[in-house]
C-alpha cells in the first residue's frame, strides 16, 4: 500500500512541476532504474523545458549485458522567433543497486552524452544520475507502475553557457499499460526544469 502511496505522490508531483530537465539531450526525460525492455525498445518523446518551447525526440535503446544503451535525437522549437535546436544524445544504464530487506530501492547509474547544435550557440551536456525505484503491481490490475527519483548531475561546454555544472532531482513514473507498451512521465526540480511525456513500444 505505500508502494501505491508513493506512486501517486509522484505521478502528483510530475503533473505539478512546470520545470525540469536533465539527459543526454537536455530535456526532461529521465530513467526508470531497470529497463523495461528484453531486447530494446523505440518511443516517441514529448518534452517541454523551462522558458517555453516544445520539443520532439525519438529514442532507441537496446540491451547489451548488463548494460543498456539508449540514442535519441529530434528537435527543440523555442518559440518567440528563436532558431529550432538539433538535439542528439546517446545513454548508458547499469543497474548497480538491488533492494533488500533493509533498503526497499532498485539503482541504475546512469551516463549520457549530448548536445543542442544551432549557429552560434551549441552546447555539449554530460548528464550522471542515479536512479532509484521499484516496480508496483496493484492488486487485481493489469498494470505495473515504476515510480522513481533520480538526482542527476550535469556538466554543460557551449558558447553561450554561464555555469558550467547544474543539477536537478528528477520525479518520475512508468506505466506499463500492456506487455508490449509503456506510458511514461517525468519531471524535476532543481536548476534545470520542464516536463516530458513519452510513448514506448517494448521488445
Amino acid at each position: 500500500m505505500r508502494w501505491l502511496w508513493l506512486s501517486c505522490l509522484l505521478m502528483i508531483g510530475s503533473a505539478l512541476a512546470s520545470e525540469a530537465a536533465a539527459q543526454a539531450t537536455g530535456m526532461p526525460s529521465y530513467d526508470a532504474p531497470y529497463r523495461a525492455f528484453s531486447r530494446s525498445e523505440i518511443g516517441l518523446v514529448l518534452s517541454f523545458p523551462n522558458g517555453g518551447g516544445t520539443a520532439f525526440e525519438g529514442a532507441y535503446r537496446w540491451a547489451s549485458g548488463k548494460f543498456d544503451i539508449g540514442l535519441r535525437g529530434g528537435i527543440f522549437t523555442p518559440g518567440g522567433g528563436a532558431k529550432s535546436v538539433l538535439l542528439v544524445g546517446a545513454e548508458a544504464r547499469e543497474r548497480v543497486v538491488t533492494h533488500t530487506e533493509d533498503f526497499p530501492l532498485d539503482g541504475a547509474l546512469i551516463l549520457g552524452i549530448g548536445g543542442q547544435l544551432v549557429s552560434g550557440s551549441s552546447a555539449l551536456i554530460v548528464p550522471v544520475g542515479l536512479s532509484l525505484g521499484r516496480r508496483v503491481n496493484p492488486r487485481d490490475s493489469k498494470i505495473s507502475i515504476v515510480p522513481y527519483v533520480q538526482p542527476t548531475g550535469f556538466l554543460i561546454a557551449g558558447s553561450g553557457t554561464t555555469s558550467h555544472f547544474k543539477f536537478a532531482l528528477g520525479l518520475g513514473a512508468d506505466f506499463r499499460l500492456t506487455p508490449r507498451f509503456d506510458a511514461r512521465i517525468s519531471a524535476g526540480l532543481g536548476d534545470l526544469e520542464g516536463v516530458s511525456l513519452s510513448a514506448v513500444w517494448v521488445h
